[in-house]
């Protein structure tokens, strides 16, 4: 078998049963709806209040529309199937999921890395802030981070699907590009070559926020006011976590050779870092804040 007989891709099947198919549906559904409507909320609040039009808040609900582009482009095809009982995928179908998958997870993770950049400079240069981070600044970083995550998925779909595949079975819930190589007939070269550029930018995206939060911890601890001290952590915790919480289960699923079989261990690592970080993003980084807490209860008064 090889590109040009694959019509299609099997996608995994929980189970045989049509009860746990059934239920698969539901806990998705409920984990798609939260998602959804939690990261609409954070979107919602920052366009309807004058007050959150600041850089920070304008970053935020840029993670907001990444975090819906990345469940939406993966969990939806999986809740159908599991209704409909198959476990089809078109061959266009799955490049578009790899495509616009890769895209959206590197623009988030680039723009947590500029987020970092934001934060260090309200912190260690606050005189500065509004001249480094003014309006047409950020418009243009955040033009860079979009279309760098573009191009990246489309090097990286191009690539992936350049290859001969010798199965059409992947053992996951959506076309993972970890399991797509699995099925390659042959050495990719060019495919290894963006891998390996994927972990050197990670690695330089990573130790710059590490730098940066050790720069800002610095600048923190010598703040005189301890409400001032936990206020300046208070907006930085947050960030570290959901970063560490997407680096570490990213490069570990990634890193990690699938299992030539079905795999409780690649499903859970896949869930990790793929549908938990758009879920815990606005309820760590942005429902703790004390200016969108206020303006979701606006709304919800109204």
């Amino acid at each position: 078998m090889n590109n040009q007989t694959i019509s299609y891709f099997l996608l995994l099947e929980f189970s045989k049963s049509r009860h746990i198919q059934l239920l698969h549906f539901f806990l998705f559904f409920l984990l798609y709806l939260a998602t959804v409507a939690t990261n609409l909320l954070i979107i919602c609040a920052v366009a309807y209040d004058h007050q959150l039009h600041s850089p920070m808040y304008f970053f935020l609900m840029n993670l907001a529309l990444q975090d819906l582009g990345i469940v939406s482009v993966i969990l939806p095809k999986s809740m159908i199937n599991s209704l409909m009982d198959t476990t089809h995928i078109s061959y266009f179908g799955c490049f578009a999921q790899v495509l616009i998958f890769a895209s959206f997870e590197a623009s988030d993770f680039s723009l947590l890395t500029v987020m970092a950049y934001d934060r260090y400079v309200a912190i260690c240069h606050p005189l500065h802030y509004e001249m480094v981070m003014n309006w047409k600044a950020c418009t243009a970083i955040t033009i860079v981070v979009w279309f760098a995550g573009l191009l990246y998925g489309i090097l990286h779909a191009s690539s992936t699907f350049s290859i001969l595949f010798c199965s059409n079975i992947v053992n996951q819930f959506f076309c993972e590009i970890p399991q797509l190589l699995k099925l390659s007939c042959s050495f990719n070269l060019l495919e290894v070559g963006i891998l390996v550029a994927s972990i050197i930018a990670g690695l330089g995206c990573f130790t710059y926020i590490f730098v940066s939060y050790a720069m800002i911890f610095k600048a923190v601890l010598k703040i005189p006011s301890e409400k001032g001290r936990q206020k300046a952590l208070s907006t930085c915790l947050p960030h570290l976590i959901v970063v560490s919480m997407l680096l570490l289960t990213g490069s570990f699923g990634y890193l990690r050779s699938p299992s030539n079989t079905p795999s409780y261990l690649d499903f859970g690592l896949t869930v990790l870092y793929s549908l938990l970080p758009p879920l815990f993003n606005p309820i760590i980084y942005s429902m703790r804040n004390r200016n969108i807490k206020y303006v979701l209860s606006k709304l919800w008064r109204f």
